[in-house]
């Protein structure tokens, strides 16, 4: 736009009146456009103020051509840089705040980002270029919103995709831990290590890596979310491979090698030869028994192994301990020979006996035959527990065979050789109940010394089913010997036989006939077991239990029972409450048929008499006779109804 400028040198002088007159000219334009008027031409005076330029203002400023303005817009206009969101772009330091730093990236104004985006850089000073992101060119407040955290992340962002592509290692560090892992700064972006990656060894502590500098491999990434997870189990991995590729080309059968007890379970320990796992099974630990390989080994320690056997294939590894030292049973000591008694820790116990571990690896079994002298069956499962230490004497020994026959009982001399002596027939004894068979009883008397109560002859009077019924395993009971069985080993035992037999003077108090009161115990499909006085028991078939009101004597119910069997020999009494009153009725039925009788004959002689005196009846004697006959049949009809 151009100004009117006064120009100095014709200050003080008048206005020429040809400027008035082309401003009116000039205002009354329009007008003169709307209604032409023919103006007669007037010639041009020229004056003193015809030189002045009037483009000069006060300031003494020319204005430009349109040339030099299009001229000019262009040079200004480069100076400026066309910018887009989102762009990264470098910009220079231009000031430093206490809170922000002030970058210059060539737009028509500065933009200021946080001190705290910087905190990497050691010694940011004024004249510095950094790279930035353009968040907002203008924001509400028309301010340029810029960010380096931004570009940083773009920039490792197109990084890690890239190594990613390659493969290549990256070095980050590791800023903290969260749920499942830990977070590595790479690049300056936030990547996420799972803990499963850290090591191939479990890790629990994930607290021990914060702050550390390690290498990383990039094995998975988001481009979505813009999310990537590093590895460092990887790269100890492919370390370790090479590792075991130059050990397996190694191996040999019998070869030791050292290795770190990395993995303990039930079965046996995995170990670390550098690279190369193998496994110790817990027969391969020791020569002795062990329950779990934690008894001899602790995780991280270094024991010395021996190759057994490998497959180059499947990359398995067996291998032993204790083939690391001489078998046990080679290096025998001479002190343990047969007829010498030694000392042992129950390592296993079977059915037919129990093992003891006389030394490690070195182990002898006590059949359960020679526990005990006694011929009694033993539970060998009841007679050791495990880790129970013993005294044995060595039976058997064979090397060759590796095995050991022990006997507790032969430490002791066997007291059948003077059994009479001490438990002569028909002595009494007190012994403990050691086992109970449907068929007896079995009683020890002394280690070693037992026999059996048959269960005929636990009493007189009654009748088991089963011997518990009567004791139980464990309690004392006293018997008397029956007789003596040396060449077998046994003694036959009675109870009952402490007490006279009680069945001879039973048989007077229990005569057949005879009526007692009786309980009865219990029922079964044939009848009941009645509980009679004394302590004898009596059975009553079923049929012997009817009442005479058409029911049965129940359970644990008392009433009257009849005798009607005593068999002393058998020990076997058989009652009836049916024949108690089925018997009563009976004789009420002799009783009328005796009146009865009775009637009749004093009828028949009153008729005989009065026959005798008179020689001729007359009519009053033939009604006489005629009533005694009518009476004579009404009796006896009714003795035949009484039948």
């Amino acid at each position: 736009m151009e100004e009117n400028i006064v120009n100095p040198n014709a200050e003080g002088q008048e206005p020429q009146a040809a400027p008035a007159a082309e401003a009116t000219a000039t205002t009354n334009a329009p007008a003169a456009e709307a209604t032409p008027v023919a103006v007669q031409a007037e010639p041009v005076v020229e004056t003193a103020h015809d030189d002045f330029d009037w483009s000069i203002d006060k300031r003494n400023v020319a204005s430009y051509s349109q040339e030099e303005k299009v001229k000019y817009d262009k040079v200004y206009e480069n100076t400026f840089v066309q910018l887009n969101d989102g762009e990264l772009i470098t910009g220079l330091v231009v000031g430093i705040t206490k809170t922000d730093v002030v970058l210059n990236i060539g737009f028509k104004s500065d933009g200021l980002i946080s001190l705290n985006e910087f905190r990497d850089i050691q010694n940011l000073k004024v004249g510095d270029e950094i790279e930035v992101m353009v968040i907002e060119k203008e924001d509400r407040a028309g301010n340029l919103n810029l960010s380096r955290k931004q570009a940083r992340i773009t920039r490792a962002w197109e990084r890690i995709v890239e190594i990613h592509k390659s493969g290549e290692i990256v070095t980050g560090t590791v800023t903290s831990k969260t749920k499942g892992g830990l977070i590595v700064d790479v690049f300056g972006m936030e990547t996420f290590l799972p803990g499963s990656q850290i090591d191939v060894k479990p890790v629990t502590d994930y607290d021990q890596f914060v702050g550390k500098t390690m290498e990383f491999k990039v094995v998975k990434i988001n481009e979505a979310i813009k999310n990537a997870v590093v590895s460092h189990k990887a790269l100890i991995e492919s370390d370790i491979e090479a590792q075991r590729a130059q050990i397996i080309g190694q191996l040999e059968k019998g070869q030791v090698l050292e290795g770190t007890v990395k993995n303990i379970t039930d079965f046996g320990a995995f170990m670390d030869l550098g690279g190369l796992d193998g496994l110790l099974y817990i027969t391969d630990i020791s020569w002795g028994r062990i329950n779990h390989p934690s008894e001899v080994l602790k995780l991280d320690q270094k024991v010395n192994v021996v190759v057994l056997d490998f497959d180059d294939e499947k990359r398995r590894i067996s291998l032993g301990l204790k083939q690391l030292t001489p078998h046990p049973w080679d290096v025998l000591p001479e002190t343990i020979s047969e007829g010498s008694v030694v000392k042992g820790r129950v390592v296993n116990i079977e059915d037919y006996g129990a093992f003891l571990e006389i030394l490690p690896g070195v182990e002898g079994l006590v059949h359960v035959s020679e526990i005990t002298w006694a011929n009694t069956p033993i539970n060998a499962k009841e007679f050791f527990k495990l880790n129970d230490e013993h005294e044995a004497k060595v039976v058997t020994l064979d090397k060759d065979s590796r095995k050991m026959s022990l006997s507790i009982k032969q430490l002791s001399e066997d007291p059948w050789n003077t059994i009479e002596n001490k438990f002569p027939e028909t002595s009494r004894h007190n012994g403990v109940v050691k086992n109970i068979t449907p068929y007896g009883v079995f009683v020890e008397l002394e280690p070693g010394i037992g026999g059996m109560i048959h269960i005929s002859d636990l009493s007189w009077l009654k009748r088991f089913n089963h011997p518990s019924e009567y004791t139980k395993v464990g309690q004392n009971i006293e018997v008397v010997i029956l007789g003596i069985d040396k060449d077998n080993r046994k003694l036959q035992l009675g109870h009952k036989q402490l007490e006279e037999d009680p069945w001879n003077s039973l048989q007077d108090t229990f005569a057949i006939g005879s009526i007692h009161e009786g309980t009865v115990l219990r029922k079964d499909d044939k009848g009941a077991i009645v509980q009679l006085p004394y302590g004898l028991e009596g059975f009553a078939p079923n049929r012997h239990l009817a009442k005479e009101d058409g029911k049965t004597v129940g359970a644990d119910e008392t009433a009257e029972f009849m005798v009607i069997e005593f068999d002393r020999n058998e020990k076997r009494i058989v009652v009836s409450h049916a024949r108690i009153w089925e018997q009563a009725a009976a004789g009420e039925r002799d009783a009328a048929r005796k009146e009865a009788r009775a009637n009749t004959e004093q009828t028949k002689k009153a008729v005989k008499n009065i026959q005798g005196k008179v020689e001729k009846p007359t009519l009053g004697d033939l009604g006489a006779l005629a009533q005694l006959r009518e009476k004579l049949q009404q009796q006896e009809q009714k003795g035949g109804e009484q039948k």
